[in-house]
């Protein structure tokens, strides 16, 4: 379920603009515990498992990193065929409800990712996820957004969505013999 004014994108995404600033917003039922899905996304070394492999998407900060409020990690990456250097800084974190990354080094001018996490009806997990963000380049980043940047935006999420619900598909029911 999607909330606001704005148009509705596949797969419950949402986008919307003001200024020069957009965002993004998706949201996914889990079938696992919040317990669970939160430990899942506390360990850095996930990303690269929810990360389209055509972004060739790579850790550079040792790991295992300890996930806390000032966290630093440091990646690398390929946009359009383009390296890539990637810093993000783990601004909050309030396991297992929430924690927020801003990229403090990288391709955008802004990038401020808010993940949220609720128990949900049956033991599952609604995850949310809402970033702001702001190419370069001012108006002109602009013009290029809609036909670049936000497709390539959504492309990652739709492939973390179905990463997702791989990994936490429901064990399937013991066949019953009468």
């Amino acid at each position: 379920m999607v909330r606001g004014d704005a148009p509705h994108c596949p797969l419950g995404y949402r986008m919307r603009m003001a200024n020069f600033e957009r965002v993004f917003e998706s949201e996914q039922l889990v079938a696992a515990p919040l317990g669970k899905v939160f430990e899942f996304f506390s360990s850095a070394e996930n990303l690269q498992r929810i990360t389209p492999p055509s972004l060739n998407f790579e850790i550079l900060t040792p790991l295992p990193i300890a996930m806390r409020t000032g966290a630093l990690i440091d990646y690398k990456l390929r946009i359009r065929g383009l390296p890539v250097r990637w810093r993000t800084e783990i601004q909050e974190w309030n396991p297992p409800h929430s924690f927020v990354d801003l990229q403090l080094k990288g391709p955008y001018a802004l990038w401020h990712h808010t993940h949220t996490f609720t128990e949900h009806s049956n033991g599952e997990t609604l995850m949310r996820d809402r970033v702001r963000y702001q190419v370069p380049l001012g108006p002109l980043g602009l013009l290029v957004a809609p036909f670049f940047v936000t497709p390539e935006i959504r492309r990652i999420f739709e492939h973390r969505t179905k990463v997702i619900e791989e990994i936490f598909k429901p064990a399937p029911l013991p066949v019953s013999s009468a």
